[in-house]
C-alpha cells in the first residue's frame, strides 16, 4: 500500500509540474504603512524580477488596487500561480489633516483623504473575489485595533482562507509574539519584507495555505 502511495503521489507530482495547479487571487491586507506594498514587490520580484508599485513614508500612498497576474511561486519542490492583489490601507477614519505633516497642500491633502476613502470601500469589495488573504500587521505596534478585528471578522465571514503576516521583525522593538497571542486561531508568519527575513517559510506557507 505505502508503495502504491508513493507512485500516485510522484504521477500527481509529476502532473502538476506540467499542467500547473489552479491559479488562486491572494489579496494583501492590512492598515496603512505595515508593508503591504514592500511585501507585494518583493515576492513578484522573486518570482518575475519586476515590481508592483513604489512605497513612500506617507500612509495610504497605495489608493487603487494593484493586481499583478500569473506569478509562479515555487516551495516544497512543487508550484503554486498566484494572482497578487495589493490593497490601499484599512482604516476606519480618514482626515485630510492627518497628511497635512507631510507638507502636502490643503487640496492635495483633502484629495489624497477622498481617493484613500474610495480605495479602503474598493479593497473590501475585492474580498469576495479572492480566494485568500495575507493580512500584514506591524509587529511593532499593537495588534488589537479597531482596523485588524474587523478586517479578520471580515474574512472570516466570508471563509476565506488566511495567513497573518507580522512584519518588520528586523526592528528592534519588534514583538511578533503578540501578534501570535492575539490571534491563536491563525497561522502567523513573522517576516520583514525589508531584508527578506523568513520570506522562504512564507512562501511555502502561501504554497501549504492557498493551494
Amino acid at each position: 500500500m505505502n508503495a502504491w502511495l508513493s507512485v500516485r503521489e510522484r504521477f500527481w507530482s509529476f502532473i502538476n509540474k506540467i499542467f500547473g495547479k489552479k491559479k488562486v487571487k491572494i489579496g494583501l491586507y492590512g492598515p496603512p504603512n505595515v508593508g503591504k506594498t514592500t511585501l507585494a514587490n518583493k515576492i513578484i520580484k522573486d518570482w518575475t524580477g519586476e515590481e508592483l508599485n513604489g512605497i513612500s513614508n506617507i500612509p495610504h500612498e497605495t489608493r487603487r488596487v494593484l493586481r499583478k497576474k500569473d506569478i509562479t511561486i515555487n516551495a516544497d519542490r512543487s508550484s503554486l500561480k498566484l494572482d497578487i492583489v495589493d490593497t490601499p490601507g484599512l482604516a476606519t477614519k480618514l482626515d485630510y489633516h492627518d497628511f497635512l505633516k507631510y507638507d502636502l497642500s490643503e487640496d492635495e491633502a483633502k484629495n489624497r483623504a477622498k481617493e484613500a476613502a474610495e480605495g479602503v470601500i474598493e479593497a473590501i469589495r475585492w474580498l469576495d473575489d479572492l480566494d485568500g488573504v495575507l493580512l500584514i500587521m506591524d509587529s511593532t505596534e499593537n495588534p488589537y485595533t479597531q482596523v485588524n478585528i474587523t478586517i479578520i471578522g471580515n474574512i472570516e465571514a466570508r471563509k476565506l482562507p488566511l495567513l497573518i503576516v507580522a512584519n518588520k521583525i528586523d526592528l528592534s522593538d519588534a514583538k511578533p509574539s503578540k501578534i501570535m497571542e492575539a490571534f491563536p486561531q491563525h497561522t502567523v508568519i513573522p517576516i520583514s519584507a525589508l531584508k527578506g527575513e523568513n520570506i522562504e517559510m512564507l512562501y511555502k506557507s502561501i504554497y501549504n495555505h492557498f493551494r
